[in-house]
């Protein structure tokens, strides 16, 4: 903006030495574009083409309420109606709180009958269930069976554990059928597939491949816990922040300085009650059917929003050991844990640099 009000502050510099020329008679109206005059025109008309340039690369932000949470978009301002469509459409197909949703479909059929699905919904399913066998059950899309017993709208009521342990049997990913050549998905009785784990990352993957096809270079993109960025921020990478679980939602423990990647946090602070002294959060161990415990909080940072999404979740379940172990298997994805002791635990290239 600085270069465009230089470009323009010459522009009228000349235009003035033109008036002041053909003023005292030094030059006539009809050669006046032979002179400075000429020059300032040009040099304002150049300012002008640049500030609509401008217009078209600069970052702005603006925010809508989508998947059950604020989504944000900071990019040029044409692009951002592109994003919300992308979780719009995300939303509507994926969601299982959705009465009409294909993913409802599919839950109000289990025991019944298979279900065509979209595409889209068919690879989300059948992606969930491969990072379910390769976390070993600790992120599971049939956790859903479990919505009945856990609540956090203030009523602070813990389930008792008989219910618990007559529904735990029906989590089970291994349950879900998916039929390549029809793109259905059958569940046998009682199961039924919750996205929320998974859903914002596919719609980020989704809105940032859209935006790359537009040519958008810069942007970044808040999805609930998840940060995507791509680009710079004028000239500089992208700073996201790890949050002290233990303070306000604007204090960082660790701030990462990050281009071309997504950021996936999962905390034990968003979602709770605390009653008889113990914390209930709504980050469910699968495997036990209660809130998962020896950890605050787990950041994934990897390229594909979908895996940093699920894994997130998965980590957070799985604890600290076991995750960083798996962590540094996998190419391209890193992790960072603050245990419930107040450890820090990260992967070998995790990019860590402290406030």
């Amino acid at each position: 903006m600085k270069y465009v009000l230089a470009i323009l502050a010459l522009g009228v510099a000349c235009s003035l030495w033109m008036a002041l020329q053909i003023w005292t008679g030094r030059k006539s109206k009809n050669n006046r574009w032979r002179g400075g005059g000429g020059c300032g025109g040009h040099v304002i008309l150049l300012a002008f083409c640049l500030f609509g340039c401008e217009n078209e690369t600069e970052l702005t932000q603006s925010t809508q309420y989508i998947m059950g949470t604020p989504i944000s978009v900071t990019a040029p301002a044409k692009y951002h109606s592109i994003v919300f469509e992308i979780f719009r459409q995300v939303d509507n197909d994926m969601s299982e709180w959705k009465e009409n949703s294909p993913l409802t479909e599919v839950n109000n059929n289990a025991g019944i009958k298979p279900v065509h699905v979209p595409k889209d919904l068919f690879q989300t399913v059948k992606r969930s269930l491969e990072i379910a066998e390769l976390t070993s059950g600790c992120f599971d899309p049939t956790w859903a069976v479990l919505w009945e017993l856990w609540k956090f709208d203030g009523t602070n009521v813990v389930p008792p554990s008989e219910k618990v342990k007559k529904l735990l049997p029906l989590v089970n990913w291994q349950h879900v059928q998916l039929d390549d050549q029809t793109h259905s998905i059958a569940l046998s009785q009682g199961n039924l597939i919750g996205l929320g784990g998974i859903a914002k990352g596919v719609a980020l993957d989704k809105a940032r491949d859209a935006l790359l096809e537009q040519g958008v270079k810069n942007f970044m993109i808040v999805a609930g816990g998840q940060v995507l960025v791509h680009g710079l921020k004028h000239g500089r990478p992208w700073r996201v922040g790890i949050r002290d679980p233990e303070k306000n939602q604007s204090d960082f423990l660790a701030v990462l300085h990050v281009t071309d990647t997504c950021i996936s946090t999962s905390g034990n602070y968003e979602k709770f009650f605390i009653k008889d002294g113990v914390r209930y959060h709504h980050i469910i161990d699968p495997r036990t059917g209660y809130p998962a415990h020896g950890t605050k909080s787990v950041t994934v940072i990897c390229s594909d929003a979908t895996l940093a999404d699920a894994l997130s979740t998965a980590f957070f379940v799985m604890g600290s050991d076991r995750a960083i172990q798996l962590a540094n298997t996998l190419a391209g994805a890193e992790a960072f844990i603050i245990g419930e002791d107040e450890v820090l635990s990260q992967s070998s290239k995790f990019p860590l640099e402290t406030e």
